[in-house]
């Protein structure tokens, strides 16, 4: 997702610009943090010489959720329970538009009908973002994997679908709502997205969507729901999924980039651990 701020600078070291930081603490082989963009895009995917180095040094990769997860059974747990459909949730003349979207997408109609409002947002938003061969994520899982590192994945699949399962219906339809009459501004952020990650700009980072938002009032209390489910929540996962590797160290972590940013960000977590967290790109 091409979210917004996740929390308000944390003072004298907001961690507001880098990409890549060394994890430290004493009798530990360092670890390392990446922040990426779920963008594919080439200018993106190129694994640059300081996220090389650090992962040759590293023998654990973790990510948000490995690819083989997102297996048959995603459909069905993005399916809405107990014979309810979208249609009566967004409306007649909302859904019809959200038909044409998705079923252009390929998807089946009878999938389309008993879809959660999350998961068709999901699939809009990320039609508007396009689609490509390459990125971030996947190069570093596919070097990790070339080099036989142990893959860790740092949320399963049904707990990221619980995160987005407990964002209120009505949240869900009003996000779904905003990205299908919004589908030219959304794609209006991939760029301005890209340029920031390329400068490592994570404060630039969560600003990009919160402009956005200023210009809807009347969606910045779903947007707060937003990212407390979609970011907020899955970092505080991913961060207790953290602890014991990072005990061992030579562990390479690769998340969302607004996962590290903010008060209650990664970063911010971890240094709450004890480590010490340099910015090495």
């Amino acid at each position: 997702m091409l979210l917004g701020a996740v929390a308000p600078a944390i003072g004298a070291d907001p961690y507001d610009t880098g990409r890549l930081w060394r994890v430290s603490r004493t009798g530990i082989p360092d670890s390392f943090v990446l922040g990426t963009i779920h963008v594919a895009d080439p200018r993106v995917a190129v694994l640059a010489k300081p996220v090389a180095t650090a992962l040759a040094r590293s023998r654990t990769l973790a990510v948000e959720l490995v690819p083989e997860a997102r297996d048959a059974a995603t459909s069905d747990l993005e399916e809405l329970e107990g014979g309810k459909r979208l249609e009566p949730l967004v409306g007649a003349a909302a859904y019809a538009r959200i038909r044409d979207e998705l079923s252009a997408q390929g998807l089946a109609p009878a999938a389309i009908e008993r879809m959660k409002p999350w998961a068709a947002m999901l699939k809009i938003a990320r039609s508007a973002r396009g689609a490509g061969a390459q990125s971030l994520d996947g190069q570093l899982l596919a070097t990790a994997r070339m080099r036989r590192l142990r893959v860790l994945p740092l949320e399963l699949l049904e707990e990221q679908i619980a995160a987005f399962d407990t964002i209120p219906v009505a949240t869900q339809v009003a996000m779904l709502r905003h990205a299908l009459d919004n589908r030219d501004m959304l794609a209006g952020n991939v760029e301005p997205t890209i340029a920031a990650w390329l400068r490592g700009d994570l404060a630039g980072l969560a600003r990009i969507a919160d402009r956005t938002y200023e210009q809807f009032p009347d969606l910045r209390v779903h947007y707060s729901r937003l990212i407390k489910h979609m970011i907020l929540d899955r970092t505080a996962l991913m961060h207790h999924r953290l602890f014991l590797p990072l005990r061992s160290g030579r562990v390479f972590v690769a998340v969302g980039a607004l996962h590290l940013y903010g008060e209650q960000g990664l970063l911010a977590l971890l240094r709450e651990d004890g480590y010490r967290l340099t910015r090495v790109w």
